[in-house]
């Protein structure tokens, strides 16, 4: 995988004192697990939820920044064409193609094999819309890669984020599912609305991505 703004000593260090600068003058704070508790597991896939808005990006980049996380996530590949392709690349986005969920899953637990350290960040919901089913793909992926998924959130009434816990996978994604619902029930998102934790009860097992 390329390097990203993560990786870039000097600019990671000048984007970690502004984020802290920035959510502390917008009075939000930084919660979970710390930086060496995150540290301390070097690969695991990182879902983001509630996606309500367009906000939720900077937001996450920023608690990103604090935490000293160094993430790879993924979006459609519509917002990785020409002008802003190659910032959202550097800012650590991989574009993934419609259709393609399989072959997502599949590369990208063959990436965790390949590697001592990675964190992939994916959004369950798959769009700001409301949605009934969180698309399933980080349970397959940190399932089938034998990493375990971190539960990160951005609580807009309460004005925090940050990574709550890590998660294991059982094999059992009804049931796993119901114990990731009960994390995210008390968070609320940009677009309150647009988010119903219990709508990732069943999941949708034959929808992976």
């Amino acid at each position: 995988m390329r390097t990203t703004i993560f990786y870039t000593p000097v600019v990671n260090t000048l984007m970690r004192a502004c984020s802290r600068l920035v959510l502390r003058l917008l009075d939000w704070r930084v919660e979970g697990l710390t930086p060496e508790q995150l540290a301390a597991t070097p690969k695991y896939v990182l879902i983001a939820a509630p996606h309500t808005s367009n906000w939720d990006f900077p937001y996450t980049l920023m608690v990103c920044f604090v935490l000293r996380l160094r993430v790879y996530w993924m979006a459609k590949a519509s917002l990785f064409t020409w002008p802003i392709g190659w910032v959202s690349r550097w800012l650590g986005g991989i574009p993934i193609e419609r259709g393609a969920t399989n072959n997502t899953v599949q590369t990208t637990v063959e990436a965790f094999a390949a590697r001592e350290r990675l964190v992939v960040l994916l959004a369950p919901e798959g769009t700001r819309g409301k949605v009934t089913h969180w698309k399933t793909g980080f349970y397959h992926i940190a399932h089938n890669a034998g990493v375990p998924i971190a539960l990160a959130y951005l609580d807009f009434k309460k004005r925090s984020g940050g990574v709550g816990m890590m998660f294991n996978t059982s094999g059992d994604l009804a049931a796993d599912m119901i114990e990731i619902q009960r994390f995210y029930s008390g968070v609320t998102g940009k677009n309150s609305a647009q988010f119903d934790a219990d709508g990732v009860r069943q999941g949708r097992p034959r929808d992976p991505a």
